[in-house]
């Protein structure tokens, strides 16, 4: 038995029906993708939303003080590495950054900090190699070998590098030195905040914590 053809008429209405669905189906499609891109952005965008759109003053979220406008790592500011070799500074993007200034004769503020700076870097657990901490030495005088076998490379940098390039890099709080601070660089090379003097190294983790949970980079 030879099964019917369907008529002309009824081919035209199933192509126009066709025709008619089309259109939803390809916008469906398109809302989906662009769905889709700001789920996988979401965490970069909320991060630098949390900490450069939304201020944290008094109680809110934020220990450290937020460096406004942004101020990137200058493209002059070249440094000395552990070998004796000039590198720019900028060429540590990539990485978070926590530095502090001082010179090469470290006091024992300035141990307490180098100290605090390992310790926060630590206590990242897992996230720590997404973060590097930078001494900026102000002298070319030797470091005492029990603060080199403290702070082994890679995980802290210790740099020589110009007090005036640094300074003019650097601001210090209304009411204190630039060698009071730690500092955090994000990984766009960017200073992100300025540390209290005499920092709570708790509060410095939970900052810093919170910036490795949000933002993907580095």
């Amino acid at each position: 038995m030879q099964t019917p053809r369907p008529s002309p008429s009824a081919v035209n209405k199933a192509r126009a029906q066709q025709q008619e669905r089309a259109p939803g189906s390809w916008n469906k499609g398109r809302w989906m993708l662009v769905l889709l891109a700001f789920v996988c952005a979401a965490p970069v965008l909320a991060s630098y939303f949390m900490y450069y759109v939304i201020k944290p003053t008094g109680g809110t979220t934020s220990y450290g003080a937020l460096i406004e406008p942004q101020r990137p790592i200058p493209e002059q500011l070249v440094v000395t590495d552990e070998q004796g070799k000039p590198m720019p500074l900028s060429a540590l993007r990539g990485k978070w950054l926590m530095v502090t200034v001082n010179s090469g004769d470290c006091d024992e503020k300035c141990v307490t900090r180098l100290f605090f700076m390992r310790q926060v870097r630590v206590l990242q657990s897992a996230e720590r190699e997404r973060v590097v901490n930078v001494w900026l030495r102000t002298d070319n005088k030797p470091v005492s070998s029990v603060i080199q076998t403290a702070y082994p490379q890679p995980d802290m940098r210790m740099l020589i590098a110009d007090p005036k390039a640094v300074a003019a890099w650097l601001p210090a709080g209304a009411d204190s030195k630039l060698t009071d601070h730690i500092f955090l660089v994000d990984p766009n090379g960017n200073l992100m905040m300025r540390f209290p003097k005499d920092p709570q190294p708790e509060k410095i983790k939970a900052d810093l914590a919170k910036l490795l949970k949000w933002s993907r980079i580095g």
